[in-house]
């Protein structure tokens, strides 16, 4: 498989693949935000990108460690009204933390979707 054009700054963290067979490449982008999940949401969003789900998240922390602080993310998956997923890039362990939890980390990624 040949890697997608890689944007300027931006980390390719490698693909997924859904059961109907549609690969998902992501991009890790380069800013890093600390504070509650709603406004790393909305982070995200104006970067242009997205939080990543729990799998994602795995992805990176398997193919992109050493570009994560070794503390918790937020994924921008919920668990509840007043829970989301994270995952520590010290371990790898997921877990969910209150969402108005200040000390959270958040990237953002981009996704290249390919049917």
């Amino acid at each position: 498989m040949n890697v997608p054009e890689v944007n300027p700054g931006e980390v390719y963290a490698g693909a997924t693949t859904s059961p109907a067979g549609v690969s998902t490449h992501i991009f890790l982008l380069p800013e890093t935000f600390k504070g509650p999940w709603e406004k790393a949401m909305a982070w995200a969003a104006k970067l242009g990108g997205e939080l990543p789900d729990r799998v994602e998240s795995a992805l990176l922390f398997a193919n992109c460690k050493n570009e994560f602080e070794p503390t918790w993310h937020w994924t921008r998956e919920e668990l509840d009204d007043a829970f989301a997923w994270s995952q520590t890039f010290g371990n790898g362990y997921q877990s969910y933390y209150h969402k108005g939890n200040n000390d959270c980390r958040a990237r953002a990624v981009r996704r290249l979707i390919i049917e």
